[in-house]
């Protein structure tokens, strides 16, 4: 599929699904594209998920859907989408309402066939925006647990928390998954805004790489500039890349003491943390390597899509 002159070996291949708000903001698209350019990462499926409509465009049910069209448009402007057909899963189209009642939609089931299949390569689930699919899952079939790994880009810094986006979208199912047994880490807001860029370095590095590098690009700079709601658009020069860090965690080989073991908490409705010290321990990331990431970006683009 892409064109590199090595290989992973086949004992360090992981399963990976991609949970991606991705008509959300104009760095979802960065980050997939990312995933699915790394080699070490048998993606099995993709999930769109909904978000809050702070674009006027949308309404309350158009977003999930709104991030389903443009997965497709990456994959097509890629060159993979045969590679993937059936393999883009609806999420739910809203939130939950209770930390009890699950949501139905195909990408929670997909996230419980996925986990229950027998396959000896590990699972890991990463989500770049709303936790409403993995939450339906775990309520729906809780035994999924004990067989996968959720990494969410999400939650407010530590040690209090507060107003996170990706939290935002579903408070309820937050509390589900934090409260459940799953092992879990999560990138917290001052982590992932740690990969910054500049507009000029993506102009140099990614609007020459083909259709897909000319189209992350333009469409960044065109988003730069609607105003959305309460998010003090326009950037000037820079942006955050931060729902990359799902695949810097994914990636890195060895323990680089980037992160620290606490008791998972919980969330209140102002999304700050509740600690609850009988928690089963979650990995919660204090810093990223940006150079390590967006280097790696920019080479598996430039080796696939330069010309």
């Amino acid at each position: 599929m892409f064109d590199y002159a090595y290989q992973v070996p086949e004992n360090k291949k992981i399963r990976v699904i991609v949970h991606t708000d991705c008509k959300n903001e104009a760095d979802d698209q960065f980050a997939l594209a990312h995933h699915l350019m790394t080699p070490q990462f048998v993606v099995k499926g993709i999930i769109a998920g909904h978000f809050e409509a702070n674009h006027s465009i949308y309404g309350e049910r158009e977003t999930m859907q709104a991030s389903y069209d443009e997965v497709l448009k990456v994959l097509d402007l890629m060159g993979i989408s045969e590679e993937y057909a059936g393999k883009v899963y609806p999420g739910s189209e809203v939130p939950m309402t209770s930390e009890t009642t699950p949501v139905p939609s195909e990408g929670a089931d997909f996230i419980i066939e996925e986990a229950m299949r027998e396959d000896p390569r590990p699972l890991y689930c990463v989500f770049q925006g709303c936790l409403t699919d993995l939450a339906s899952a775990i309520l729906k079939e809780p035994a999924i647990c004990d067989r996968m790994t959720a990494v969410w880009i999400g939650g407010g810094p530590y040690p209090s928390g507060g107003f996170e986006f990706n939290l935002f979208q579903d408070i309820p199912a937050a509390n589900v998954v934090f409260g459940s047994s799953m092992p879990l880490w999560q990138i917290p807001e001052n982590v992932y805004k740690q990969i910054q860029v500049s507009l000029a370095e993506l102009q140099y590095r990614v609007q020459p790489c083909g259709a897909i590098g000319s189209y992350l690009f333009t469409q960044m700079v065109e988003f730069n500039h609607r105003i959305t709601g309460y998010i003090p658009w326009p950037h000037g020069e820079s942006w955050g890349l931060g729902d990359q860090g799902t695949v810097t965690v994914l990636l890195e080989e060895n323990n680089r003491g980037n992160y620290n073991w606490i008791p998972a908490p919980q969330f209140s409705k102002e999304m700050y943390y509740i600690y609850k010290q009988n928690n089963r321990p979650i990995r919660v990331y204090h810093t990223l390597d940006s150079r390590f990431t967006m280097e790696d970006f920019y080479a598996k683009l430039a080796i696939n899509y330069r010309k």
